[in-house]
């Protein structure tokens, strides 16, 4: 039998028994994975939008409520094994697979944001009234229920749910949800080999749970002995915990570990002058994120925060120069120095590259589908022509939404490609270095609307592009981009444990569907009944203004199109420039120090967050490997992934812990 090696270049698991004969996609395992994704969904929303004790529950890159729920999984696994057969290690993690891909569809930045976008457009004609006559002939009546009563069953709340008036809308919206999941999953098949075999990605979040869980001698699923993992764990779990009850208990020490809204200033931002550009000089802290960073390439952690100083010098120069004095964060304009814009075409060159990279590769895909030959190993999911075919067939299906909507033909297509080319980014971000937590610097409808201008775009064009914004905002790990990236996570993991894929396959399919369906039932029936506009979430998320802000692009793009911009479009091209060139440098001499991707993380909204994690993670790292080699880091490397499950296992239960002392 072919060894199976881990990412971290040892036997995956040489514990694990030849003699074991199951192939993890059991009966128990799907239908306990079916019922966790159930209750994650109405824990999700409730978590999340109700109580807003979590800003993410379900999502996230690690992931949240599929990592946290796993542990539990495998503590209540080790603990009734003594007397009943318990969960081997590849029934659990095709229970992590098909959670990772199933809880993530019930949450803010999914199908809550995917239901609501084209409704709100009517909820906030009530007060911009000229939206209706402007643009409002333009926008399909399947999007959404049009009916008053509807609209303000929605959002106020304290109503039954008009089903009949739903149908329509659910029907087209879940099964585009369906075809962008099908879609993506058939590039990821049809690129598994490549990234695995080919080019020997390291897959750092499927890591976590591979090197986490192990077989035991009874063949009973359990966490590593390794004494690494256990420190690791034990050292994060006590100091996130000590973070958390400060919050409850005022008399215990403020320890500022994942705390978002209030980060350590350092050094205050100035006032006047162009060191406004520097911002306030301030470090977060985060245990998952410095952990993560001490799993992927020192190369690329050293980037991310080089890149951001970068991105701060550039910023005094434009003040310097006469630009309005404004933090590093706060230019979204394409006038230098335009650090979104730059980060839109770093993301369009790591595209271009991720396809051409693998051109003979692909050539050969579509060689051996011709010819109807097939994978032979227990890794193929799919043979290449079915991956084809399903691709061709998803596509299909959302470029006819697309014209349906009143979309022209190549709009549709340039549409439909550009939105499973930036998942498929952001799959590669996750499989190579895990970085898939950042956002979307410059998004698919920016792209089709500000370099060329709404002008070249018909209205109902403009209204569809809006309409599906869900599809590619806002990363961060909160959209629907991380299902893309568990998707393929999964394949990962199926591969390195030994587990059949095209059985794997179809359970996460299976997942996804219920998921999909349960979802618009927890999600509408709650809102209708609690109120849109009553949820606490709302008072710190991005849902209401984006909302806005596609009824006003639409309106913007009827009543005053924009124009070819050359500013957006020289910056998007040295985005693109900077990005080809390092690549080319990372190719050409094996010492370069500055990876693409470093780039692209210091160009996006956050950067200001991640970069402190990053050095921290670059730094112990960098000691590691100065005083004791490569020996020393393999062997530390356990702790990285125990101080992961301890940050997402406390994120994962704290929520319940709040609402029982809230009582």
């Amino acid at each position: 039998m072919q060894s199976v090696t881990s990412p971290l270049g040892r036997p995956a698991h040489p514990d694990e028994p030849e003699r074991r004969t199951d192939r993890g996609v059991t009966v128990r395992a799907v239908v306990i994975a079916l019922v966790l994704i159930m209750a994650l969904a109405a824990a999700g929303f409730l978590v999340e939008m109700v109580l807003n004790l979590a800003y993410n529950f379900s999502t996230e890159s690690p992931p949240i409520a599929p990592l946290g729920a796993t542990v539990l999984i495998v503590l209540l696994n080790m603990l009734i094994a003594r007397r009943w057969k318990g969960l081997s290690r590849r029934e659990l993690l095709v229970i992590y697979a098909m959670t990772t891909i199933g809880a993530p569809v019930v949450a803010h930045g999914t199908l809550v944001w995917i239901l609501s976008v084209s409704i709100g457009l009517r909820e906030y004609a009530r007060t911009m009234t000229e939206w209706q006559s402007a643009f409002f002939q333009y926008v399909p009546l399947w999007f959404s229920p049009t009916e008053a009563a509807a609209v303000d069953g929605y959002f106020q709340g304290q109503s039954s749910v008009p089903w009949g008036l739903w149908l329509q809308p659910l029907l087209w919206s879940g099964l585009f949800c369906s075809a962008l999941y099908g879609g993506s999953v058939c590039l990821l098949v049809i690129f598994r080999r490549h990234w695995v075999s080919h080019e020997r990605l390291s897959f750092p979040i499927a890591q976590v749970p591979l090197e986490a869980i192990h077989d035991s001698a009874d063949g009973v699923g359990r966490f590593s002995p390794a004494r690494a993992f256990w420190i690791g764990f034990g050292a994060v779990f006590a100091l996130v915990l000590l973070a958390r009850l400060a919050t409850i208990f005022p008399s215990l020490p403020h320890i500022p570990l994942n705390d978002y809204d209030n980060l350590v200033v350092i050094v205050p931002a100035q006032r006047t002058g162009p060191l406004v550009g520097v911002g306030d000089f301030t470090l977060w802290l985060s245990p998952w994120c410095t952990a993560l960073a001490y799993l992927i390439p020192k190369e690329l952690s050293f980037s991310v925060w080089f890149f951001w100083y970068i991105r701060m010098a550039e910023t005094v120069i434009a003040i310097a120069a006469g630009a309005t004095p404004m933090g590093p964060m706060d230019y979204w304009g394409p006038e230098f120095p335009a650090p979104y814009h730059q980060g839109g075409g770093a993301v369009i060159a790591l595209g271009i590259l991720l396809f051409w990279s693998g051109r003979h590769y692909l050539r050969q895909v579509v060689r051996d589908a011709i010819h109807g030959r097939t994978e032979d190993d227990i890794a193929a999911p799919l043979g290449y022509r079915l991956a084809l075919m399903g691709l061709a067939l998803c596509m299909g299906y959302m470029v006819v939404f697309c014209m349906a909507a009143g979309t022209r033909l190549p709009i549709a297509l340039l549409l439909v490609s550009l939105i499973l080319a930036y998942h498929m980014v952001w799959a590669r971000l996750r499989a190579e270095n895990g970085m898939s937590f950042i956002g979307f610097p410059y998004t698919v409808g920016r792209l089709l609307q500000e370099p060329l201008g709404t002008a070249v775009l018909r209205p109902r064009e403009v209204v569809t592009i809006n309409a599906l914004s869900w599809t590619y905002w806002p990363g961060w790990g909160e959209g629907f981009e991380v299902i893309t990236g568990a998707s393929l996570d999964a394949l990962r993991i199926s591969g390195s444990a030994r587990v059949p894929q095209r059985l794997l396959l179809a359970a996460t399919s299976v997942g996804f569907a219920v998921a999909l369906v349960w979802g618009m039932v927890v999600i509408l029936r709650g809102t209708y009944t609690l109120g849109f506009w009553n949820f606490d979430l709302l008072y710190e998320s991005w849902i209401p203004s984006t909302m806005r802000s596609a009824g006003q692009g639409n309106y913007d793009a009827v009543t005053n199109p924009s124009h070819f911009s050359p500013p957006a479009t020289i910056v998007l091209v040295g985005g693109m420039g900077v990005t080809f060139l390092l690549a080319w440098l990372r190719a050409r001499f094996w010492w370069w120090p500055l990876h693409p991707v470093g780039y692209l993380a210091a160009n996006v909204w956050g950067a200001h967050q991640q970069w402190c994690p990053m050095f921290i993670g670059w730094l112990l790292k960098t000691l590691a490997i100065r005083y004791g080699g490569l020996k020393l880091v393999q062997k530390t490397m356990p702790a990285a992934i125990g101080a992961i499950l301890a940050d997402r296992l406390l994120a994962f239960v704290w929520p319940v812990v709040v609402a029982l002392a809230r009582r």
